[in-house]
Formats: structure tokens, C-alpha cells, sequence
């Protein structure tokens, strides 16, 4: 019999201080110990419960413990926050399984000697029937991001930019589980004929509203196993990347480069727009994201993407002129908390020297996009100064580039006040990712 807590555990030490991603260690924690679906379902919801709580626990645990969350040995402060979070946050978890699992717990992970500190401040916890308090609410930013886990910087932050009320739906929207959509390969199938198939098998399927083949799934066991996959007729992509390259618009016989390519989705959504015919030119930097693109390209029956390992910022290494190209630049991610609950944990210096990298990825590769030819510059985080700050710079020093104005489909309802050529998604508002957009068009 697995013991889901003990993997759990090694699980969130990895993603906390072995730099692992969540998703990447969960899947392999599963695979590792061949969990079924039963024990994954409970291991998925003590790692990322964990994750997306951590600063809301360890406020919880400050209120039970003479010892400060700071000064509590890692290890012993994981399987604290395993216990809040199991008697917090689960019905269906008894209280004294609980406790008592997770004074076994540090007796298997080395934390012998804590084992009594853990069961003293999770039976406290207990005796006073769960409760605790948050922080003031007149001290709006603490308040929101310790009720919210998400730190200090973030919430000013985007208050400044966007708003409170708009700031408290955001942390409420990176507070749920995000949907899991997928891009209908057209080359292969319909929308209808697989929603049938999908149907068939045992999988809840609805549309997109405002795109015409994205379908929202669940229940889908291992995506991996099912046939309508390994066959080619899907990939998984977030609305909001598939409306990043509507906004590319690419067609039929044109030539696209996507200088920032991996994971591959937005290439492989241009080449099954183009319906296979054109060029797509995918890069990035490492090898084995490369490998990834083609191995994806190869089972969706894609064979216009020539992927291939490039640096975004060399200069010397020319791409191929063409008529649309995307920059979708490293960003810090914020948008993306609820996939990734790790990177709201990241320190407000993360975004110190990005703004710089991202526009020198644009003005690396400008030059190649042929006259009259569409530029569209997307990150995946929620910070003016990776978005509509680097914009309005590269506009403001490149007049041969001019925004144009972003054609949204008409079920789709902007939410904050912003130039025609950009385009910001908050992931309570429509269901995305957080998400930026950019349009320009080369005239010079």
C-alpha cells in the first residue's frame, strides 16, 4: 500500500528547496511509485494544497506555535503544514488520522525530534476546534495576501495597476484549480467528431465560447492513454495561448516563426491553421524542448514545424524572413499561479532584469519580419513593466512597427481599460490564464 503522505511530502521538499516544478514532480512521484487513481487523486490534493496555501498555513501555524514559521526546520515545517492543511481544508481527513499520521510521518522523513512539537501543535489546534485568525482587514495588503497566500509585492502591485476589486477576483481566480483545454487538431478531426469520441469514453466535455476548436475536458483519467490523443485529434493549450495566436493570425502558405517556442503549442496551432501549408520555424534554447515540439508535431500529422535550438538573443543567428513572427518571451509567470502554484513564493526581485531580456528578445528579431508582416509580443504574468511597459518602448524606438488593433471575438469582453493593441487577461474574468498580448505591424 503506497504511503501517499510520505510521497507527498517528498514531493513538496522537492518543489520548495530542490527548485523542481510541481507538475513535473507530481507526475513523476506517480510514476514513480505507480500510484492508482485513487491515491493520485489524494496526492495531487495534499501537493498543490500545500503549495497554494503555504502563506495562509504557516499564518495558521504562527498562531499555535512559540516557535515562528521562519525559524522551524524545513522539513519539520512541511509536515506541519501537511497536518493545518489536512484539518484545515479536508472533511473527509479524521482529525486524529491526521495528527497521528503526520507524527509518523517525521519519525519516516528523519524529524524524530520533532515529532512531539508537531503533535502538540496539531492537537492544539484540534482542541480549539480549528480556528484562527486572519490579519486586520484595514491592513488591506497583508490581509489579502495571507487570506489569498500569495505575497505582499504581488497584491500591491496589482492593486496599483488594476484595482482592489479587480485584484480580490485575480487572487480568487489563482485560487481554484485552472480548466484543462485542448486545441482540436482540424487536420485530423472536427470539433463535433471528437467531442462524440471523447464523450464515448467517459470524458465531461464543454466549448469554449469564444473560440471555435477549444474544448474544456475532465474526468479524463491519463490524457496520455486516451485513444483520441494518441492519435493526434488534440493537444492540451489554455485559451489563452489559443487566442494569442488568433491574434497572430496566421495563414495558408505564409512563412511564421516563433522565436520562443517550447512547450510548441502556439506553433502548432499556426501550422493547423495554416492547414499544413506554409512554414513554421520553431527555436528555443535547450535540446530537449526541441525534441518535444517535433515529437508533438509528428503525432498531430504536423510537417511544416522545422524545430530547431536557437538563442532569442543572438543576433548573428538570423531567422528566416517572414510574415508573422511571435515573441511569447520569458516572463516571471504570475499569470500562470494556478498551474504553477510554486512561483508565487518567487522573489520580487525576479522581475529585476526581465523587462530588459524581453526587449532585447523583440529587437533581436524584428529586423526579419517582412514589410507589412504582423508582430505579436505575449508573456504569461501580470506585471506592467514585462507588458505594456516594454510595448510602449518598443513602439516609442522602432517607427517602422505600428499597434494594431486586436480583432477579439465578439463573445469576448475586455475588463479593464487599455489600448485597442493590447490585450490583458484576468483568469477570473473568462477562464484563462493570465495573460498578455501585443499587436504591431511592421510598415517600414
Amino acid at each position: 500500500m503506497a504511503d501517499v503522505r510520505k510521497i507527498a511530502f517528498n514531493t513538496i521538499f522537492r518543489v520548495l528547496h530542490k527548485e523542481a516544478y510541481s507538475a513535473l514532480a507530481l507526475n513523476s512521484a506517480v510514476k514513480e511509485n505507480n500510484l492508482n487513481k485513487l491515491d493520485t487523486s489524494f496526492l495531487a490534493h495534499l501537493v498543490y494544497g500545500v503549495l497554494e496555501r503555504k502563506l495562509l498555513l504557516d499564518h495558521i501555524i504562527s498562531q499555535y506555535s512559540k516557535i515562528k514559521p521562519k525559524k522551524i526546520e524545513n522539513k519539520t515545517l512541511i509536515i506541519l503544514e501537511l497536518g493545518i492543511f489536512q484539518l484545515a481544508f479536508m472533511d473527509k481527513v479524521p482529525s486524529n488520522a491526521a495528527v497521528d499520521e503526520c507524527v509518523k510521518l517525521s519519525k519516516k522523513v528523519g524529524a524524530y525530534k520533532s515529532s512531539g512539537f508537531i503533535n502538540a501543535v496539531l492537537r492544539n489546534f484540534v482542541r480549539n476546534d480549528f480556528k484562527y485568525d486572519l490579519p486586520d482587514e484595514n491592513d488591506k495588503i497583508r490581509y489579502l495576501s495571507v487570506k489569498y497566500s500569495c505575497p505582499e509585492f504581488l497584491v500591491e502591485k496589482w492593486i496599483s495597476q488594476y484595482g482592489e476589486d479587480n485584484t480580490v477576483c485575480v487572487l480568487e481566480g489563482l485560487a481554484h484549480r485552472p480548466p484543462l483545454t485542448i486545441r482540436v487538431n482540424t487536420l485530423l478531426t472536427t470539433k463535433e467528431e471528437l467531442i462524440d469520441e471523447l464523450t464515448k469514453n467517459g470524458v465531461k466535455v464543454s466549448e469554449v465560447a469564444f473560440l471555435q476548436n477549444a474544448l474544456n475536458i475532465e474526468d479524463t483519467g491519463s490524457i496520455e492513454e486516451l485513444d483520441a490523443f494518441m492519435n493526434g485529434k488534440f493537444y492540451v493549450q489554455d485559451s489563452s495561448s489559443q487566442l494569442c495566436c488568433e491574434m497572430l493570425d496566421a495563414m495558408e502558405g505564409m512563412t511564421v516563426c516563433d522565436v520562443c517556442s517550447a512547450p510548441g503549442g502556439k506553433s502548432l496551432y499556426s501550422a493547423i491553421r495554416m492547414n499544413n501549408k506554409g512554414k513554421v520555424y520553431s527555436y528555443d534554447l535547450y535540446e530537449h524542448k526541441i525534441n518535444l515540439i517535433k515529437e508533438s508535431a509528428s503525432r498531430l500529422s504536423i510537417d511544416i514545424i522545422n524545430a530547431k535550438v536557437r538563442d532569442a538573443l543572438d543576433k548573428n543567428e538570423k531567422i528566416p524572413a517572414c510574415d508573422r513572427l511571435l515573441c511569447d518571451v520569458p516572463c516571471s509567470g504570475f499569470g500562470i499561479i494556478r498551474r504553477k502554484p510554486e512561483i508565487r513564493y518567487k522573489k520580487a526581485t525576479i522581475i529585476d532584469n526581465l523587462p530588459q531580456l524581453q526587449y532585447s528578445v523583440l529587437c533581436a528579431n524584428a529586423d526579419m519580419l517582412e514589410c507589412g508582416g504582423i508582430l505579436v509580443y505575449s508573456t504569461c504574468t501580470l506585471c506592467d513593466e514585462e507588458n505594456i511597459d516594454v510595448v510602449n518602448k518598443f513602439l516609442s524606438e522602432h517607427p517602422d512597427f505600428k499597434p494594431v488593433k486586436l480583432s477579439l471575438p465578439e463573445s469576448f469582453t475586455r475588463f479593464i481599460d487599455e489600448p485597442e493593441h493590447v490585450l490583458t487577461l484576468l483568469p477570473y474574468k473568462n477562464m484563462t490564464d493570465g495573460f498578455f498580448i501585443a499587436k504591431f505591424r511592421k510598415v517600414g
